[in-house]
């Protein structure tokens, strides 16, 4: 008799009892529920434009005023107070409570660009060739204004830890496109130009909350395997893995009979998919049949592990291979102090990068069913921080959810067009207001789901990524 075998008759011997009282529970339970799930169904509930997600993450959130949104009556204005007509008593940091609020001009230029004449910054000279393509939201607003909570609203829409987040909703909502590899992965910079207020990041960004497990984003690692624990052991070789995940994947299928705890099933998914990515990975994130063309494309950091540049093409093989949703988080774009400083080797970072995946999104035909997303959790303020006496060019801004400047690009959005409008001072939104949620229900609508469909019981609430305020999906900007 084999070790196995010995041993699941030990535990049927010894469970049996147990079985069996405890299973006519388990199955009056699963009954009880059956209404539950099913109110949760997901699907589809619409033909979807898009297939996939790139959401592009500017953590810390880079400065609207010196990248997109351009406010040329600022220069007349520049040293002022800001009126109190546009602050209107709202609510400010307490790094600027108390403190005098100078108006201050971007020194950075900005042109039109393309056909569309799309105005955007210096600072992005590869990102502006695709003008045409992008469709600019400048009438985004949040109510979250200190980083933890907003980052955590954008990507899971609450503010509060516990939800679930974007990506595992949609590998809840839509499944597997390709079950060799996870239907949603994150992507971290492990290195980036902003070298001042860095904030952690933290796992709960690309969580499940109350979803099952199996759905938990998969974060990537820029140094030694990809996916932690992904190599066999010395000694182990992939026949001897997959006996050992045979052995283990019917044990726990026993111990789900016993307990009917759904998350067992969970773990026996995962620990498959794992022996799966142990072939699949390794294809994935080698790049030495990629051309030199395609790596020139995305500059010269491509080459360097755990760069932004490596990542976005990264993404590209992803988007290739039919990962769901692909999150790419770069970090150091919370500029209180040397703002021009830092911006320029932000900007420096990604401008090449994502005017890359574009370029090779759009060349491979996947542009049209990829939706490429670009955000920081909030905006910055119109008016300076920590500015040096007599140095324009030295100059802070503080956070500002008021208005901030997000874009989309393929997927089923126009292209080459301005949505919504903030004043002349960039404070407040004057036109088509665009709220984070009704991002969210964007996102969704573009995969073909009904943001009010999409559903999960939890503590007697219909829960949803959208939440209980109303949330609109934004019709005017798809295509």
């Amino acid at each position: 008799m084999d070790q196995f075998q010995s041993f699941c008759d030990q535990l049927n011997r010894r469970q049996f009892i147990k079985r069996a009282s405890v299973g006519l529970g388990v199955a009056a339970l699963g009954g009880s529920m059956t209404p539950l799930v099913a109110a949760a169904q997901p699907g589809l509930h619409h033909a979807a434009k898009a297939k996939r997600v790139i959401f592009l993450f500017m953590a810390g959130a880079p400065s609207q005023l010196d990248l997109f949104d351009y406010k040329p009556g600022l220069e007349k204005l520049h040293g002022q107070s800001l009126p109190p007509e546009i602050s209107r008593g709202q609510r400010v940091t307490t790094m600027t409570r108390g403190k005098k609020q100078e108006i201050c001009a971007s020194i950075f230029k900005f042109a039109p660009q393309g056909e569309s004449g799309l105005v955007m910054s210096e600072l992005l000279p590869h990102l502006s060739k695709h003008a045409d393509d992008i469709c600019m939201i400048k009438s985004t607003h949040t109510e979250a204004i200190n980083h933890d909570p907003a980052k955590t609203f954008f990507c899971t829409g609450s503010e509060m830890p516990g939800r679930a987040s974007m990506g595992s909703w949609l590998s809840y909502g839509l499944g597997t496109l390709n079950r060799d590899l996870p239907d949603f992965v994150v992507l971290s910079s492990a290195f980036w130009s902003g070298k001042t207020n860095v904030q952690a990041l933290y796992s709960r960004l690309w969580g499940t909350g109350f979803l099952p497990g199996k759905h938990q984003g998969i974060a990537f690692q820029s140094v030694g395997d990809p996916v932690l624990f992904l190599s066999n052991p010395k000694g182990v070789d992939r026949k001897a893995r997959n006996k050992m995940l045979d052995f283990v994947s019917k044990v726990n299928a026993e111990q789900k009979l016993v307990t009917g705890d759904p998350e067992i099933q969970t773990s026996i998914a995962q620990q498959e998919m794992a022996f799966r990515m142990q072939a699949s990975v390794p294809e994935l994130t080698d790049l030495t049949q990629e051309s030199e063309e395609t790596l020139g494309m995305y500059g010269p950091e491509v080459h360097q592990s755990g760069s932004f540049a490596r990542n976005c093409l990264l993404a590209r093989r992803m988007a290739e291979r039919d990962v769901r949703f692909i999150q790419l988080f770069h970090r150091g774009w919370d500029h209180h102090r040397q703002l021009p400083l830092h911006m320029r080797g932000q900007a420096r970072d990604i401008d090449q990068p994502i005017s890359g995946l574009l370029t090779d999104l759009k060349q491979r035909g996947l542009l049209e069913d990829t939706l490429v997303v670009f955000a920081g959790e909030f905006g910055r303020t119109t008016f300076a921080q920590n500015l040096a006496p007599g140095d324009r060019g030295n100059y802070g801004r503080d956070h500002h959810p008021r208005c901030f400047t997000t874009w989309m690009a393929g997927g089923g959005i126009k292209g080459g067009i301005s949505y919504g409008k903030t004043d002349d001072f960039c404070y407040n939104v004057v036109k088509n207001p665009v709220h984070v949620r009704d991002l969210h229900a964007t996102i969704f609508h573009q995969l073909g789901i009904d943001h009010n469909k999409l559903i999960f019981p939890h503590q007697g609430l219909d829960q949803k990524l959208t939440g209980v305020e109303k949330a609109h999906v934004v019709n005017d900007i798809l295509a």
